[in-house]
């Protein structure tokens, strides 16, 4: 089992604080956003993380060089920012026909359960699991994706960006998946509202090919950093978490 981190993205959201950085490595809780994705990462059992980068990638690969907390480093380089269906394809080598478990470099989790989710994956031998949060701001979950799923959290339909959400069910990039699920990237069409593959696209062509894939309710609060208000709730969670926020000259560097 691998840990496949994607941070590529410039972030363009976030406007001028992304020129010259990637949006991973802002730091307004005193370190990167992206180390806080690395350490649950590390704390899991897989034996290495894979890093996809990008925009600003020798940044990344300076600070983190080959390992982090005991576990090997290597880097996969994603020239086009193409998307997270994308930048899984440019991994597939990497990854070596394993497993792996799925952390975006930009989300924030507080009392994050990778390793329970892990364990359920392997105990049910299933196809996929995907990290979910019980969202009670229902219009938030238009940031990230929402799904459909039985009374065992089988999914059965997977929505990207949903403009009417009616579900506090507010997916997460936070997954792991059988290797086989890279067979799928051809297959996925592109998302019309998007113009790239994405990851819900991806998952709903393996479903619906039959393959079991479950929800996990991976932690206790969430956010996706694409904007300076999402910065905010990126502060208040990890306060939650009970670390300290160091604020400097700037709140983001």
């Amino acid at each position: 089992m691998k840990a496949l981190v994607l941070a590529a993205g410039r972030g363009s959201r976030l406007g001028e604080l992304t020129t010259d950085e990637n949006k991973c490595m802002l730091k307004p809780l005193g370190k990167p956003i992206l180390e806080y994705n690395l350490e649950n990462a590390a704390r899991t059992s897989a034996t290495e993380i894979v890093l996809v980068v990008g925009h600003k990638s020798e940044d990344i690969m300076e600070m983190y060089q080959d390992s982090f907390m005991g576990k090997p480093i290597s880097y996969v380089l994603q020239s086009k920012l193409l998307g997270l269906v994308h930048a899984m394809e440019c991994a597939i080598d990497a990854i070596e026909g394993e497993d792996f478990l799925l952390f975006l470099g930009d989300e924030i989790l507080l009392n994050a359960r990778h390793e329970a989710m892990l364990k359920q994956f392997s105990f049910e031998r299933l196809f996929g699991l995907c990290g979910v949060y019980s969202e009670s701001d229902i219009a938030k979950i238009r940031r990230t994706y929402t799904l459909f799923e039985d009374s065992d959290h089988r999914i059965y339909r997977m929505i990207e960006k949903p403009r009417r959400p009616i579900l506090h069910i507010m997916g997460t990039g936070n997954c792991v998946f059988a290797n086989d699920i890279l067979r799928f990237i051809e297959k996925t069409p592109i998302n019309p509202s998007r113009g790239q593959k994405e990851l819900p696209d991806l998952v709903q062509c393996a479903i619906d090919e039959g393959n079991v894939v479950k929800s996990f309710n991976i932690c206790d609060d969430y956010t996706n950093v694409n904007s300076e208000d999402d910065l905010a709730e990126a502060i208040r969670i990890v306060s939650q978490n009970g670390e300290l926020v160091r604020v400097a000259t700037s709140p983001l560097r």
